[in-house]
């Protein structure tokens, strides 16, 4: 189930025996953690919460504490962290197989007491998709599974601005976006970053992009997103700007180019489309299978209108170029990047 499901049953006072958390994500991870156990435990956190760590106990002793019953709570949650510690590290042949405690105590479980096993190390796609999938094999007898999975672009858009409303902290539409680009979608940096930036705002005061990058970490970002824009409107005084401000801070200028080759690329597949609205851009490119913001799709819109389709297609032509010279052996990546400027905004 996802992190929404669990809290929603929860509100209901529906509990089950035992959990298992697998996922990366820390924002809906931690909600979860504080929302179970005040609804299991209330303010009596001391006695009726227990924490183990996998990689130095066993299942058995988890079992042990559960069926244990305490003098001091009569409802408890009891966390277990690291859970694929619990995992066997070879599969032996050999012997008799043992049975599965977990497994024999849910079966009869005690009242009153939930178990948590988190897995927090690994991600559900890549190289750790096969392990993810062997914890949860391994804790196939837990029921309820919770898949703490990385927030999307627009989800944590969304998120931030709920979290920017609870603050009474006005983001500009641009910041936010940048905000979100910047930190990679981590919810969980997003909201530390939107505490501060309250905090240095104060009340009526609209945050914008220029607030971002003096205050975000990875604020850099946030300026390549600057060149992306100046260059996606021909404006040529400031891409040069913004591109001496890169060179001084020794950015990864190749990054520059790959987000512009998708803008310049999204501008050609709406010329070839005919659309002629970011409305229409972003309605397009959702309908395919590629999420949009609004913002975005605006970009793309601008893009589309300062250069014919043509044009365009030369661009993408002088990004490969550009990319190249960033690559071989050059004098300076700062000669190769005017050279594109001066190339694209002719």
């Amino acid at each position: 189930m996802t992190p929404a499901q669990f809290t929603a049953r929860l509100k209901k006072g529906d509990f089950a025996p035992a959990y298992l958390f697998l996922g990366t994500e820390s924002y809906e991870r931690r909600r979860c953690r504080e929302m179970l156990i005040g609804a299991v435990a209330g303010d009596d956190r001391q006695n009726a919460v227990t924490q183990y760590d996998m990689s130095g106990s066993s299942l058995a002793e988890v079992v042990d504490d559960a069926r244990s019953l305490s003098l001091f709570a009569s409802q408890r949650v009891i966390f277990c962290a690291k859970a694929e510690a619990a995992l066997p590290h070879t599969d032996a042949a050999s012997g008799e197989a043992k049975e599965d405690p977990l497994a024999a105590y849910l079966k009869d479980p005690s009242p009153g007491v939930v178990l948590v096993f988190d897995c927090d190390r690994y991600e559900f796609e890549g190289e750790d998709k096969k392990k993810i999938e062997r914890v949860r094999k391994f804790y196939s007898a837990v029921s309820v599974t919770v898949d703490m999975k990385p927030y999307s672009s627009d989800e944590a858009r969304m998120e931030g601005d709920k979290l920017a409303q609870r603050t009474e902290l006005t983001i500009e539409p641009a910041a936010m976006e940048l905000l979100v680009e910047s930190l990679g979608n981590d919810i969980s940096r997003i909201a530390v970053e939107i505490e501060k930036l309250a905090l240095f705002a104060g009340p009526g005061r609209p945050v914008g992009v220029d607030d971002i990058a003096a205050l975000v970490p990875d604020a850099r970002v946030t300026t390549i997103f600057a060149l992306v824009n100046a260059l996606g409107r021909r404006d040529r005084a400031r891409s040069l700007s913004v591109l001496d401000t890169l060179t001084k801070e020794g950015e990864y200028l190749p990054l520059a180019l790959s987000f512009l080759s998708g803008q310049f690329r999204m501008a050609l597949i709406s010329k070839e489309a005919g659309l002629r609205s970011a409305s229409q851009i972003q309605q397009h490119f959702t309908r395919i299978g590629v999420p949009v913001w609004g913002a975005r799709a605006e970009q793309v819109y601008q893009t589309t209108a300062k250069f014919s389709k043509e044009q365009l297609t030369r661009a993408l032509k002088l990004i490969f170029a550009a990319d190249k010279g960033l690559r071989d052996a050059r004098p300076d990546d700062r000669i190769v990047m005017e050279q594109f400027v001066l190339e694209l905004t002719a």
